[in-house]
């Protein structure tokens, strides 16, 4: 039950934005930049960032300024039918044709008031490339890179990107570095030593963290969306969780009650209150209520303080919820001793693998996007049909080409310097023959010695019979290029061969808050909640089969964006 309005106040500002991604500091600097100076943003967690830092930070927006000034050939029209053929028609027609028109004008807005920079990604292409209207670059665009050190003396609390996109854990990398580092494409050697040479020079830095002083992928968009914040001495409460939301006796919301450094306060909020607090996944009580089995926060590759907080407030005021059942998925490597799971995007689309359930037999196209690959996983998924657990398996010339998760590659981490508890936890397994690798994970034998061989054939024809493994542009962006006639089929017949665990993960729920075009939540019969907005991951997603990379923060910003403009009244 909400407390009533006029009680007294701690605290009073314009707005109020909880939580400190990509989408939150957008909407923040958007409702200052538009008029409302007034603008207080929260984070429950002692770090900013949230997901959005932990990410690749790529951004999804068809039809941007970068993407045209890098020479792009695209239209809205081509992006609208490239959605038509890619998203449920449960997502309201508006929505899209909003996303498509006010996505590149955020861009603009933001570009031309603020530190936010990025980089058209030229090669990185839809994920479904294979549907009319998609392109195989520049709909994509990552951060820019910038330094740590300009933030000052917020550089510490800054939620740094996920230690999978940091070469030996200290040296950044962008989305372009790390796809030419992990195929070893073109040029990849000179990179590595380009790459350690700025890291080893910058011994003034060192002596501050072990890690670069430049960053990269999501924490260097955060980064620079922080250090516009900075820019107008907006503030950032750390530590502070919000409690509840308080409405006036008509419905608005008026405020919000929160937890600040172990202390209730109550604050104000004069024109509106932006939920910008990311998902449940690290929620097992609701994970365990709404998702799909077998599901575990444990897997999960997001944000540990995302508990769902914006979730149960927005519901106990009567708000509409939709795809509560879904969320990012993504398979994940849960290597012991590291401090998170890791996304197994690159390695399973790799040549010479495969992907298998304990009967042998593989479950989808390990090479299509981890998305689609995943949601296949959960459809076949069953009793009669268990696809969990799972295991990643490849040989010794997988292991010496490619970096692999964890286990780096045989030249950086030979076997002699696993680390002896992945072993011991089951976590890897070890074999000089396939016979043997399926008694000691207890896979089927025959299961999987007809699989491999069956994958040493495709390798030979170049034609995946089962699932056309390597048909696409976006399976090959992940193969080698210097592998015949298919960059995503090689033989997995070199001794030793492995097997790792592959868990079906994910990097945040998808489900929440419905929302309109002006990003207010609205209730079951269509009335909004006066007042309040969500964005992000607390809201439900307008890109649900993630069409292509960057499908989650593209829609964050921009719905943050949206959400300025009606608080504000501002008009473009």
């Amino acid at each position: 039950m909400s407390e009533q309005a006029n009680s007294q106040w701690d605290h009073s500002v314009d707005v109020v934005v909880v939580g400190s991604g990509n989408g939150a500091m957008t909407a923040a600097l958007c409702c200052y930049e538009m008029g409302s100076k007034d603008v207080l943003v929260i984070e429950k967690a002692d770090k900013f960032g949230g997901t959005s830092s932990l990410s690749g930070g790529g951004v999804w927006i068809p039809c941007s300024h970068y993407a045209f000034e890098a020479g792009a050939n695209d239209s809205p029209e081509e992006a609208r039918e490239y959605l038509r053929n890619t998203i449920p028609d449960y997502v309201p027609g508006e929505m899209i044709d909003t996303y498509i028109a006010e996505g590149p004008k955020m861009l603009r807005f933001m570009h031309d008031r603020t530190q936010m920079r990025y980089e058209s990604l030229g090669m990185y292409p839809d994920y479904y490339t294979d549907l009319p209207g998609a392109r195989e670059g520049h709909r994509s665009m990552e951060p820019a890179p910038v330094n740590i050190s300009d933030l000052g003396d917020d550089w510490s609390t800054l939620r740094q990107t996920h230690h999978m996109m940091y070469l030996f854990d200290r040296i950044a990398m962008t989305q372009k570095e790390a796809h030419v580092l992990v195929t070893k494409g073109k040029g990849w050697m000179g990179l590595t030593m380009k790459l350690i040479w700025g890291y080893i020079s910058d011994l003034g830095w060192l002596f501050k963290d072990k890690r670069g002083r430049r960053l990269a992928c999501g924490s260097a968009g955060t980064a620079r969306l922080r250090l516009s914040m900075q820019d107008r001495n907006m503030p950032l409460w750390l530590n502070t969780s919000m409690e509840e939301i308080i409405s006036d006796d008509s419905g608005r919301v008026v405020g919000i009650v929160v937890k600040k450094d172990g202390k209730s306060q109550r604050i104000e909020t004069k024109k509106g209150l932006i939920l910008a607090a990311g998902g449940f996944e690290a929620n097992q009580e609701m994970r365990e209520q709404y998702l799909p089995k077998p599901t575990n926060k444990d897997w999960s590759a997001a944000c540990p303080t995302n508990t769902g907080d914006a979730h149960r407030a927005g519901i106990a005021l009567g708000a509409a919820t939709q795809q509560m059942d879904q969320a990012w998925w993504c398979t994940t490597f849960s290597a012991p001793g590291e401090p998170q799971p890791r996304l197994a995007i690159m390695e399973k689309s790799l040549p010479g693998s495969c992907v298998v359930n304990m009967a042998g037999k593989r479950i989808a196209n390990e090479s299509q996007n981890y998305m689609a690959y995943q949601t296949e996983f959960f459809e076949k998924h069953s009793d009669d049909n268990p696809c969990y657990p799972s295991w990643f398996v490849f040989d010794r010339r997988f292991r010496t080409s490619y970096i692999v998760g964890p286990l780096l590659d045989n030249q950086a981490r030979p076997d002699s310097a696993i680390p002896k508890e992945f072993f011991d936890e089951g976590f890897l397994v070890k074999a000089d023959t396939i016979e043997e690798l399926a008694r000691q994970t207890g896979i089927d034998e025959a299961g999987l010695k007809e699989t491999v061989a069956n994958m040493n054939e495709y390798a030979k024809t170049g034609e995946d019979k089962e699932f056309k493994r390597g048909s696409t542009a976006y399976d090959r962006y992940y193969g080698d290029e210097t592998i015949t006639p298919n960059p995503c089929l090689a033989p997995i017949d070199e001794a030793p061969f492995y097997a790792m665990q592959i868990d079906p993960g994910d990097f945040g729920t998808r489900g929440g808050m419905v929302t309109n075009t002006k990003a207010q939540v609205v209730k079951e019969d269509g009335s909004v909640i006066p007042g309040l907005y969500a964005i992000g991951n607390c809201s439900a997603a307008i890109l649900p089969t993630y069409p292509g990379p960057g499908a989650t923060l593209g829609p964050a910003m921009t719905h943050g964006y949206l959400a300025a403009k009606d608080i504000t009244g501002y008009n473009d």
